[in-house]
């Protein structure tokens, strides 16, 4: 019987390049937490981790929660800091 493809390592990979190609096209770190998720999860099924499908999308969900908030954290301006712009890309 073949597994079913949520249980299989390479479909989080893909879904992971996917997710990392879109934050490229738009970005703004909201793909990019999401490709962390579903590149760790690849990763833990590509180690022998089995999970049922409800336990794969809630560990997807967290591990995609915290990249999110650690890059808000390390990219985020300075506390009180506004980015301005002096200057027009035309001048």
């Amino acid at each position: 019987m073949d597994a079913p493809f949520w249980v299989l390592w390479w479909v989080w990979g893909a879904g992971a390049l996917v997710l990392a190609i879109l934050e490229v096209l738009a970005p703004g770190f909201v793909f990019l937490g999401f490709a962390i998720g579903a590149a760790i999860v690849g990763l833990l099924l590509l180690a022998g981790a089995s999970f049922t499908l409800p336990l794969l999308l809630l560990i997807f969900a967290a591990l995609s929660l915290a990249a999110w908030l650690v890059m808000r954290r390390v990219f985020a301006l300075p506390k009180g800091q506004v980015k301005t712009f002096n200057h027009d890309i035309n001048d």
